[in-house]
């Protein structure tokens, strides 16, 4: 009997194949729904400071940035808005819940309301409602700043 040394043994090809091929895809969990409401919105904030007094001063406009994130267990209905507004007279960043009704898609009724560091010193508070369509939203935008003056206006925003 001649002996055959290993390295020139026949190796079946199935072995060899074994690790080749197609290999099916991993399972995932089931994906996160998003709103159309998420993500970073740009856009203009219009006030007009004390509008009821006798000696009121005409609107004035500045840039505004607010970015919407989806609240767990909401379907997809509350979110955590950041809201940063770069206007002359009301320069702040801050946090403000956002809620969208009767559901979650566009075209939806949109309301804000939070409390920001106000540049004059003090805490302050504003509200915002209106109309959520898909890229744009329009709505007003009024509030209370050092218990001192109130403001009044709009904001309109359209989807980054």
């Amino acid at each position: 009997m001649t002996c055959v040394p290993v390295w020139c043994r026949p190796v079946p090809v199935l072995l060899l194949l074994a690790g080749c091929g197609g290999s099916s895809p991993s399972p995932t969990g089931p994906s996160t729904p998003t709103s159309f409401l998420t993500g970073s919105w740009s856009g203009t904030l219009t006030i007009q400071v004390n509008p009821g007094d006798p000696i009121v001063q005409p609107p004035t406009s500045g840039p505004t940035r607010w970015t919407f994130e989806v609240m767990p267990q909401s379907n997809l209905q509350s979110f955590r808005a950041t809201v940063r507004s770069d206007h002359p007279w009301l320069t702040m960043v801050t946090t403000a819940t956002t809620a969208l009704t009767p559901g979650n898609t566009a075209p939806a009724q949109i309301s804000t309301q939070g409390q920001f560091p106000s540049p004059r010193g003090c805490t302050g508070t504003f509200g915002s409602v209106g109309t959520a369509q898909a890229t744009r939203i329009e709505a007003s935008f009024s509030g209370t700043d050092c218990q001192q003056a109130t403001f009044a206006g709009t904001v309109v925003l359209t989807k980054e």
